[in-house]
């Protein structure tokens, strides 16, 4: 069972919201951005209960506010045959659902959040890394020019040089290239 789940209303309410209940310990029922302020901090997911022309809307005021799992119950009435809307959610819940597929589909949500989070690090990793490895190969290049000396010793001299003043040798790689601009740009 989830802990706590935060209800955003923005349409008309669900006659019976008792197997969304039964799904989580505590219910947070919200109608606007100052009702969920105080609540997001404690909740483990967020259920949308608006319409689908301001759920863009609710999805980026909740994800400024944190990062957590959003799911929209909806009407079926109001289910979208296409599935790509322009943004992601993590997964849909229909009021005719059973509290055990609610529970079901609430932690698969959650599931789903963290291995997308875990994949955007990761690229954010591996984005930092790329350009770390541009500001090498550019300061490698400054330093065959002015020391007159080979790719794999200008890589040495960046070690060296990170090593003594305990840095990392991107950031070396950056003064040298960003100094090195500065005098000859």
């Amino acid at each position: 069972m989830l802990k706590t789940v935060l209800l955003v209303e923005d349409s008309p309410s669900i006659e019976s919201l008792d197997n969304l209940k039964q799904s989580c310990r505590t219910l947070y029922r919200c109608r606007s951005d100052e009702e969920i302020l105080p609540l997001i901090s404690v909740s483990d997911a967020a259920v949308l209960l608006t319409p689908l022309e301001k759920m863009t809307d609710w999805q980026s005021t909740i994800s400024g506010m944190k990062r957590l799992p959003i799911l929209w119950l909806c009407q079926e009435d109001q289910y979208p045959g296409e599935m790509d809307w322009g943004y992601s959610l993590d997964g849909l819940l229909f009021p005719t659902m059973t509290p055990s597929e609610m529970l079901f589909a609430l932690k698969w949500a959650i599931r789903s959040h963290h291995q997308r989070k875990r994949w955007f690090e990761e690229r954010e990793q591996l984005l930092q890394r790329l350009e770390e490895r541009k500001w090498i190969d550019q300061a490698k290049a400054v330093l065959c020019e002015i020391k007159g000396i080979s790719e794999a010793e200008a890589y040495d001299f960046l070690r060296k040089q990170a090593m003594n003043e305990r840095k990392r040798v991107g950031d070396i790689a950056a003064s040298i290239v960003k100094v090195y601009q500065l005098i000859h740009g």
